[in-house]
């Protein structure tokens, strides 16, 4: 973060001194990362208390000075050196995303905490704007991780990157990562998630992007906005919150995102895997001669405008060509060259844990290990690699499918998930894991049954370890295992167990 007095923080965020004096507030300079967990606060750093289901931060404020805090934001006096905000009326559930972190807050005290963290982060992100900082947001049903990641890889060949770790990208994460810029940032890559209307709108008030990224309109959440229609408008107020003198990058192979370049007043650059969309437009940066390799790497031509250049990814899956697409556009936006291009995504396998993450053990096992999230687009395009990676020529042995449930589909949930059970008998997996128990997954179950699915092939077990349990059992050299789900399934250690179970290969 920028460096900044305690008299400056209590100014931009409306806060109040506690144990803290006026001078010794503006000679006390905040120069270390702004943290939520006292384990992470370094010298010099900006503690925040935030309330827990476990644990309130405000209990932990002096154990984050004594590691080098220099003071703490939180909504009471905590006997340190504070910045305090008041706290406001308790949310309502889902309100302003805030149910989406705080499970626990009667008071309103995380909250405030969260409000107060968002204005120092807009402050900062402006300052840093007038510096010269360019500021990309991504958002998208599907995919937002693994194009932020290969977003990072093209530009950082431009200049210094602040990217999230993970998926943070919601009300604590997003200025979270924020606050993780400096004088010397010059790109500062965010996602943008959403579970109700107004909360991507929120977020770029925070950060306004300059250059903003659509990757498509599925059914996750769907639960909670009711509609794809409520969904679209949702992920519409990222481009239209970006100044005319901006960029939107648009995925045309979805015509719903196609659509949204007539909310945005900004310069509209559209991308996709043909030249000739079904929109009867025509596309500023497109993908032709698409192939995988055995381990479901795309390799296709790139084109933008008169150039061209041939790109291998090192990501899996033949949904990132889509991603790809969308960060060759910002680099090419940002002055990279398509030489460029080809080099950073060649180069840029997978970051993020548990997404699309690949690995083949010592005993000829292949793990994909995409347990971090699922929903009915990112699910299909999982049993697609799958199968994929089990017909070619890196194993040739057996697909299984994993599949927990995956979360807030709400009434779509049961049609959902009977859809994807048919997906898998229809892509030939050979064996099919349900892993739960409920309606949902009852409904996997029966739809890969009505699909054609006999004796074995499919399969319930009750929870991950009963899971992990059948599969040691059975599992053969050159089988190709996906392992999928909503994170709140907890199927991520269950496929890191799988990945470690015979020594981990090379990617």
């Amino acid at each position: 973060m920028i460096a900044l007095s305690l008299a400056r923080i209590a100014e931009i965020v409306g806060g109040r001194l506690a144990d803290v004096t006026a001078e010794q507030a503006a000679a006390t300079v905040v120069t270390g990362s702004v943290e939520f967990d006292s384990r992470a606060v370094t010298p010099g750093g900006l503690f925040l208390a935030l309330p827990g289901a476990r644990a309130d931060g405000h209990d932990f404020a002096a154990t984050a000075v004594a590691a080098g805090a220099v003071a703490v934001l939180a909504a009471r006096p905590v006997g340190v050196p504070a910045i305090v905000v008041d706290p406001v009326a308790p949310a309502v559930s889902g309100q302003n995303g805030t149910a989406s972190v705080l499970e626990h807050d009667p008071d309103g005290s995380g909250a405030a905490v969260l409000a107060a963290l968002g204005r120092l982060a807009a402050a900062v992100s402006a300052e840093l704007v007038e510096g010269g900082l360019t500021i990309v947001g991504i958002t998208g049903s599907s995919g937002k991780t693994s194009t932020k990641d290969l977003i990072a890889a093209v530009l950082s060949p431009l200049g210094e990157v602040i990217a999230p770790p993970g998926s943070f990208n919601n009300e604590l994460g997003h200025p979270w990562t924020v606050l993780r810029a400096s004088e010397s940032t010059d790109f500062l890559v965010l996602e943008m998630s959403a579970r109700h209307r107004g909360n991507i709108a929120a977020l770029a008030e925070i950060a306004r992007p300059s250059i903003a990224v659509v990757l498509n309109v599925g059914t996750a959440h769907l639960g909670e906005f009711g509609s794809r229609e409520a969904i679209a408008e949702t992920k519409s107020e990222l481009p239209q919150s970006v100044p005319a003198s901006g960029v939107v990058i648009l995925n045309a192979d979805d015509p719903v995102v196609a659509a949204m370049a007539d909310k945005t007043a900004a310069r509209v650059v559209r991308v996709g895997r043909t030249q000739w969309p079904q929109d009867g437009g025509t596309l500023d940066v497109w993908a032709d001669d698409v192939s995988l390799d055995e381990l479901a790497r795309p390799r296709f031509t790139l084109h933008a405008g008169a150039g061209q250049t041939r790109i291998e990814l090192a990501v899996h899956g033949d949904h990132q060509v889509s991603n790809a697409l969308c960060a060759a556009a910002v680099a090419l936006e940002c002055g990279a060259t398509l030489e460029q291009v080809a080099a950073a995504l060649g180069g840029a396998g997978p970051v993020s844990r548990h997404r699309m993450q690949v690995s083949r053990r010592d005993d000829g096992v292949t793990i994909i290990n995409d347990a971090y999230n699922a929903n009915p687009d990112s699910m299909s395009a999982g049993l697609k690699a799958l199968a994929w990676m089990s017909r070619s020529g890196a194993s040739q042995g057996r697909s299984w499918a994993v599949l927990g449930e995956m979360a807030e589909l709400g009434d779509d949930a049961i049609t959902e998930h009977d859809r994807i059970g048919r997906l898998a008998v229809r892509l030939d997996v050979t064996r099919l894991i349900v892993v739960g128990t409920g309606r949902p997954m009852s409904a996997m179950l029966n739809g890969a049954v009505m699909e054609g699915s006999w004796g074995s092939e499919a399969t319930a077990v009750a929870d991950a370890d009963a899971a992990l349990a059948l599969l040691r059992s059975e599992l053969r050299p050159g089988d190709v295992v996906l392992v999928k789900a909503s994170n709140s399934a907890g199927l991520s250690a269950l496929a890191d167990a799988l990945a470690g179970d015979a020594g981990e290969g090379a990617r």
